[in-house]
């Protein structure tokens, strides 16, 4: 790191328990976020600013009147724009020492498998159970740790699945594929604003415990966060040897 380096990050680098070399680590580091909405925005903005080195964001949408009630990466003057571009804006503005590679288009497998194998963690963003069911498949082979966030009404769920642990659950553990409930949205359903901040803020901070090895992860704990009260509730997640996805995974 340099002296500018060394500076900005100070309050990292001052952390015991992440000092010169957690640093060092969310540097050489790549993350991939899918979606740059509400949750994506507040991840990714804490992403960049805490030098992850390396970021890359996937989404295919533009911005809309109607996101900036909760999507903080986007301002008004940038309605029409692709949120990628948007979003890599807000996060050069914030750090322009980082990479930052906006991809305008969906989340596919063939996308996927070029993209994790060099990467360290991915953060799922995303707004619907089709996306989620294929990036859990995709990390669940390449071995890349996923960082799940949701947000409807008033309601907030966090949890990480790891394939490179052997008693990590994946997405499909816990929501079967052929089980899917019906799709909802914040179009229909509406969301509270500050809600998608802090579960997409948790996930940064998820992200960067990872690539840092920093405390325990949330590998088998779904937390889940009820705006109403601001109540915070815990459940047990366990690897399903039925499962369409992981079962046949061959971990060591």
């Amino acid at each position: 790191m340099n002296d500018a380096q060394l500076l900005r990050y100070s309050r990292h680098i001052l952390l015991d328990e992440l000092g010169d070399l957690g640093q060092q680590q969310l540097l050489d580091s790549h993350a991939v976020v899918i979606g740059a909405g509400g949750l994506g925005c507040s991840a990714a903005l804490f992403l960049a600013a805490s030098g992850v080195g390396h970021i890359t964001l996937v989404d295919h949408d533009e911005v809309d009147l109607t996101n900036l009630q909760r999507q903080i990466a986007h301002t008004t003057e940038r309605i029409g724009q692709a949120k990628v571009t948007s979003a890599q804006q807000a996060m050069w503005a914030l750090n322009p020492g980082i990479q930052v590679t906006a991809l305008r288009q969906k989340a596919d497998a063939a996308l996927l498998d070029q993209l994790l194998p060099g990467s360290q963690v991915v953060l799922d963003c995303s707004d619907n159970f089709q996306t989620r069911h294929l990036l859990n498949s995709a990390c669940v082979q390449h071995r890349v740790p996923l960082v799940s966030g949701a947000v409807i009404r008033l309601d907030g769920q966090l949890t990480t699945y790891d394939a490179r642990q052997s008693d990590s659950p994946c997405y499909a553990c816990v929501f079967p594929p052929d089980q899917a409930p019906e799709e909802i949205s914040c179009a229909t359903m509406g969301v509270l604003a500050p809600l998608v901040g802090v579960i997409g803020s948790l996930q940064a901070a998820e992200a960067l415990k990872l690539l840092t090895g920093l405390g325990s992860s949330l590998v088998g704990r779904l937390q889940m966060l009820d705006g109403r009260s601001l109540a915070w509730t815990e459940m047990r997640l366990r690897r399903q040897a039925t499962c369409t996805v992981c079962a046949a995974d061959k971990r060591s």
